[in-house]
């Protein structure tokens, strides 16, 4: 991929991040993991890290932040989300890709809601505060689910999509001359 084509996906991937983040939508259900593991496989390491993690500090700017035991923790799993499309960048099909979106969708919604039981006054301190904390969130982590789904299905297909597209003219162009 040239360099040019990096920095344009870049800016495309932060603006959708950012409005879609900042915009109204359904509680959870942002392109944020969906962008963190499409950055792991596609961008260079450097990138690929920052594009998440800036676009989740520059939103929370503006939407507050909260306890920061519990930041760490939603930019943790971020890291993690980066960390394992880099693991599959080399091994990507539907499968290796749908799995790893489900796989990291799942620690996120286990973590961050662990990290809101243990460190916020939302809920006891004890095993049906820990209960009811995971079950009040289930609506939560549906969406997140679904969008992380729909998102990486997006980005993922439409850039596979485009970069068929693209050998395809190169290979119809080459016939034309």
């Amino acid at each position: 991929m040239k360099k040019i084509h990096v920095i344009i996906l870049i800016v495309v991937l932060a603006a959708l991040g950012i409005y879609l983040r900042l915009s109204p939508h359904p509680a959870n259900f942002a392109p944020i993991g969906a962008i963190a593991l499409f950055a792991g496989v596609y961008l260079p390491k450097k990138w690929a890290i920052i594009l998440p993690l800036g676009i989740m500090l520059l939103t929370d700017l503006f939407l507050g932040f909260y306890e920061w035991q519990t930041m760490l923790t939603v930019y943790g799993c971020l890291a993690l989300t980066f960390w394992v499309g880099v693991k599959i960048k080399n091994h990507k099909n539907f499968l290796t890709v749908a799995s790893a979106t489900m796989a990291t969708s799942i620690i996120f919604f286990m973590a961050t809601n662990f990290a809101v039981w243990a460190f916020s006054d939302w809920y006891p301190h004890n095993a049906t505060g820990l209960v009811l904390n995971y079950y009040l969130a289930i609506p939560f982590f549906r969406n997140s689910l679904l969008s992380d789904l729909f998102f990486t299905g997006f980005l993922f297909g439409s850039f596979e999509m485009a970069r068929y597209l693209a050998v395809s003219i190169r290979q119809k162009s080459k016939f034309m001359v």
